[in-house]
């Protein structure tokens, strides 16, 4: 069963598109990578996703379920870059609000977990610090007892000490209960060490979506004299080339099939942040399971 699955789905706000033509099938048991700059469409669709708003056009499916249908509901858990809690209220105020909103909830979970963490219950959420303010907020969500848990934008106001800590209880309680995680952020450090399935969107349109390994195995970066720049660009499927006076860097798309590289060339594997901002740099470009293929994409030799 897939997590999330989509089929030409599209939000639109006036007469702009947020979100055009997604469609997608991202398979449960993964830790999803949502990247994107801000405004590509991420929020739109994590908000289709958990039933806040209603598509446009397409259809929608939450763990088999119609989103936002009491089903899926019942399934997920959503956390966004505001994590709103009442300020005046304490953190045991706010346990007994989720037990008494939610037909899914792990009372005794939620206690143990803040009492790990050494957040009180008797403190008002408004004296929390940032990072305590996440954590509570990641505990009502997983309280639910969700199967699907998303995350938009969660550590977009942490300091670095915070954002580490909140990444490793994230990481914990995916080993523990086996869930699986949409997780956004257009900071692509956060997302690195986490996620190992990634899904980039760029102007509200998919434009890269696949497991982590697999697409950093199906890229790679040759290293080359810039006077053959040319002859060897025409010949391979290039995401981004870039270059200088003596030296070119092409970043190469060769997912299912070998490419030979060019001699007086080298070949240097591609990171992450490296792979996606190859691709929002080059709007054409796509990297996606299934038809969408380009067509430069062939076998190359070189003599």
């Amino acid at each position: 069963m897939n997590a999330v699955e989509t089929s030409g789905l599209g939000k639109r706000y006036g007469g702009t598109w947020a979100l055009r033509d997604c469609t997608l099938a991202i398979p449960a048991g993964h830790v999803v990578a949502l990247a994107g700059p801000n405004g590509a469409g991420k929020s739109t669709l994590l908000h289709l996703t958990v039933g806040l708003a209603k598509q446009s056009t397409g259809a929608i499916s939450v763990l088999g379920n119609a989103a936002g249908s009491l089903p899926a509901l019942d399934r997920v858990a959503f956390m966004d870059q505001d994590a709103a809690l009442y300020s005046g209220l304490s953190v045991a105020d706010m346990l007994r609000m989720g037990r008494s909103m939610n037909r899914r909830w792990d009372q005794a979970r939620a206690r143990d977990r803040l009492a790990e963490l050494d957040i009180p219950l008797t403190r008002r959420i408004g004296r929390l610090s940032g990072g305590q303010h996440a954590q509570v907020a990641l505990t009502l969500a997983l309280a639910r007892r969700p199967d699907l848990l998303v995350l938009d934008e969660p550590m977009s106001s942490l300091d670095p000490l915070a954002r580490h800590e909140f990444k490793s209880a994230l990481m914990t309680a995916v080993a523990q209960d086996g869930l699986s995680v949409i997780f956004s952020s257009h900071i692509v450090s956060d997302l690195e060490r986490v996620c190992d399935y990634l899904v980039v969107l760029a102007g509200g349109r998919v434009q890269v979506a696949g497991q982590t390994e697999d697409l950093l195995a199906g890229h790679h970066v040759l290293v080359g004299p810039t006077a053959q720049a040319d002859q060897v660009a025409a010949t391979l499927p290039v995401v981004r080339d870039r270059r200088a006076t003596a030296q070119t860097h092409l970043l190469i798309r060769a997912t299912g099939q070998t490419l030979a590289t060019p001699p007086g060339w080298r070949k240097e594997p591609v990171g992450l942040e490296e792979l996606v901002l190859a691709y929002l740099r080059e709007p054409d470009a796509f990297a996606l399971p299934g038809p969408r293929t380009s067509d430069a994409t062939k076998e190359a030799t070189f003599s």
